[in-house]
């Protein structure tokens, strides 16, 4: 428990240092790249490692045969604001409030969002699914959320909590569009919050994560879910280690 708690206070300090000294060499930029990269890429995002570090370090994109969608560079350029955002405000309590502003920081850039008129930084107004799976119809929203906030502000918070406000959360699937980028970086923050080594889900592991996401939605186990987060947690602190 106190090397947790000596990680956990070694990165906000970083995260504090680097991100006023626009330190690209350290364990921030090492976050926002890797929390950025493999959010988005779960997502299906077409941006490479290389492709988000450059994003993020000089704001161009490296000389590639490849392409890549407009789309995508917009979302990873949102995402970082979303990082950021997150970091100004995790003295304050989790709110329904405070998920619309990492929303609107996510995808208030992204111009097919704009031109589909989904709304930004505020709940859906159109039905969504999860594959063949319906999500909380619209008007239910709000009701929905608000329930989930209910229950977790009044939870002692471990991460069998995270796993069930996080599976909760996508199967209410509040927004149009960016609900699992947001859920995995409200997942982040509340460990930061709470004192628990962060989760970092891998687009290498997106296959155990949806499986475990089923899971909770048909039989309400959270059994997958937890030992998939404590696997993530391990390997981002591995990963962190180097730069202690």
């Amino acid at each position: 428990m106190n090397k947790e708690k000596e990680f956990l206070d070694f990165l906000l300090k970083r995260f504090k240092i680097e991100r006023e000294k626009i330190d690209r060499s350290g364990v921030y930029a090492y976050t926002q790249r890797l929390l950025a990269y493999n959010s988005n890429k779960i997502e299906g995002s077409t941006l490479t490692e290389e492709q988000t570090a450059s994003l993020f370090d000089n704001g161009t994109l490296p000389k590639s045969d490849d392409y890549y969608r407009a789309k995508d560079v917009e979302e990873m350029n949102g995402h970082f604001l979303m990082f950021d955002r997150m970091l100004d405000t995790l003295d304050e309590p989790l709110s329904q409030e405070l998920i619309k502003q990492f929303h609107y920081e996510l995808k208030s850039g992204v111009f097919e969002d704009r031109a589909n008129g989904y709304a930004i930084g505020d709940y859906k107004q159109r039905p969504n699914m999860i594959g063949m799976y319906e999500t909380i119809r619209p008007n239910n929203v709000t009701r929905e959320m608000g329930l989930l906030m209910d229950w977790y502000n009044n939870q002692e918070v471990d991460i069998s909590v995270l796993a069930e406000f996080h599976a909760r959360y996508e199967s209410i699937h509040p927004f149009q569009d960016g609900n699992g980028r947001t859920g995995r970086l409200i997942l982040f923050r509340e460990c930061l919050k709470n004192g628990i080594v962060p989760v970092v889900i891998e687009d290498a592991n997106r296959n155990e994560y949806l499986d475990a996401l089923k899971e909770y939605k048909k039989e309400k186990s959270l059994n997958k879910l937890v030992r998939l987060f404590e696997k993530e947690q391990q390997f981002y602190l591995e990963k962190c280690k180097y730069f202690m």
